[in-house]
């Protein structure tokens, strides 16, 4: 085992730092899960992916992960300035189905893609609409230590009372300007946000009771007063997209620095977007559902693959020439490990040099190019399976199940023809005969001296 501790980028610091745990064995670990009004999109699923890995990777070095996610089915406005209708109630809408109809359909939707993506699912998922009263209480807590206000339409947090606003994640004071350029209504501040809003005359399907009045959460709180119930008030580690940095988590921490003096997790940690024509990929604009990818043809697991292949931190630009890419990439190496003889063991000096790269806040490009580097290696080929076998314990690309498909014979006999071929050095017969088992839609792959066959996805 590598003797380098496990390195992890702090947003909360902007700085690369050794990882401590709050208990020497065990992680809490916090992700911001969907609001469930729509399908996710590919985007969406990339933040899901390096969650995944990160799980992975403190798996793999030896912590017990309690992985809590929650689901956002009320309170998530249109708009992050607190104005617009909240999106369930618009989903639900534009299905024409009840709010709590649209939320069961499209939370199974997501379980689906993760599912299909080989995502660890959460050790718990919870729901805001079934923690109002601890969201109540969180805002209650709030409101007797002076930090709220309350306005015609709702109860809001005073960002001024706390005087590091905004500062504990680091952030430009440009980067919190979403409520500068709505109408600010009766908030005190932009920098201000909702912690409780009123129904007001417009019916709803969600809403509730409160000291207040009948109304609804804002969305920030939920995953305060979620987090710190399955958590505890200070925990390990909060990650999410990089949208939430300039306001969700920082009203989170805000929020949680307001109520319990200290900030909620020591580690935030945010994936960054997938990109299409270098802009951003949205559930309103350019959208890639999981499901579209596979009714094309291409396995889910390739996609993960091309998310592997960038970092998490750097934006990561999607063409289907990429995800073709990824694809071929992926069969090569299904069919490459799966060929291999069991009974190896793995080989020390690839685990040391692997674990340094997840190590190294998680340095998966790298990881997947010494994959490829081990594969090609002159260790024996047993060897190379068992070590395989253990780094797709991070890569989770399922290296051993191959799915059987019955080759023709045709193709067969062409397969053994160029092997014939290449044999008699006849190098042009040889490749016409692989352009044309390509355009039969089969792939060959060269293994030393001999040649597999799969079919095109």
């Amino acid at each position: 085992m590598s003797q380098q501790k496990l390195q992890l980028f702090n947003t909360l610091g902007r700085t690369l730092e050794p990882f401590n745990t709050i208990e020497s064995s065990k992680v809490g670990l916090y992700a911001c899960g969907p609001t469930v009004y729509d399908y996710a999109h590919a985007g969406n699923l990339r933040t899901y992916l390096f969650v995944d890995v990160l799980r992975r990777a403190l798996e793999l070095n030896g912590y017990d992960v309690n992985h809590v996610m929650n689901i956002t089915d009320v309170g998530h406005l249109v708009s992050d300035a607190d104005t617009g209708e909240d999106k369930m109630e618009k989903g639900a809408r534009k299905q024409n189905k009840s709010a709590w109809e649209i939320a069961k359909y499209f939370e199974d939707a997501f379980l689906d893609d993760l599912n299909s993506l080989n995502i660890a699912k959460p050790s718990i998922i919870c729901r805001a609409t079934e923690h109002i009263q601890e969201q109540i209480e969180f805002v209650r807590e709030l409101e007797q230590k002076g930090f709220t206000y309350q306005t015609s339409d709702g109860v809001y947090f005073d960002s001024a009372k706390l005087p590091d606003y905004g500062k504990l994640a680091k952030l430009d004071r440009e980067g919190l300007e979403a409520g500068i350029r709505v109408e600010m209504a009766e908030k005190k501040s932009p920098t201000d946000f909702a912690l409780w809003k009123f129904s007001g005359d417009t019916p709803r399907q969600m809403e509730w009771e409160s000291p207040w009045g009948v109304g609804f959460p804002g969305w920030h709180i939920e995953c305060s007063a979620m987090a710190e119930k399955y958590l505890g008030e200070v925990f390990d580690i909060h990650v999410g997209g990089e949208d939430h940095i300039p306001v969700h988590h920082t009203n989170e921490i805000a929020q949680c620095q307001a109520k319990n003096g200290h900030v909620q997790a020591n580690y935030w940690l945010h994936g960054f977007f997938l990109q299409v024509n270098k802009e951003k990929i949205s559930k309103s604009g350019t959208s890639l559902r999981l499901d579209a990818l596979i009714k094309k043809g291409y396995d889910p697991l390739a996609y993960r693959y091309l998310v592997l292949t960038s970092h998490y931190r750097s934006h990561l630009s999607f063409t289907w020439e990429s995800l073709d890419a990824a694809q071929t990439a992926l069969k090569r190496l299904k069919t490459k490990v799966s060929a291999l003889p069991e009974g190896g063991k793995v080989d020390q000096t690839f685990i040391e040099r692997f674990i340094s790269l997840i190590n190294n806040d998680l340095a998966m490009p790298q990881a997947i190019a010494l994959m490829w580097e081990l594969l090609g290696s002159a260790l024996n080929d047993g060897d190379k399976k068992a070590t395989a076998r253990y780094f797709d314990r991070m890569f989770g690309l399922e290296l051993d199940k191959v799915e059987e498909v019955e080759i023709p014979r045709e193709i067969l006999e062409l397969v053994e023809l160029r092997l014939q071929m290449k044999k008699q050095k006849e190098y042009k017969q040889a490749d016409e005969i692989r352009q044309k088992v390509t355009e039969l839609g089969y792939s060959i792959n060269d293994v030393g001296d001999s040649s597999t066959v799969s079919k095109q996805g």
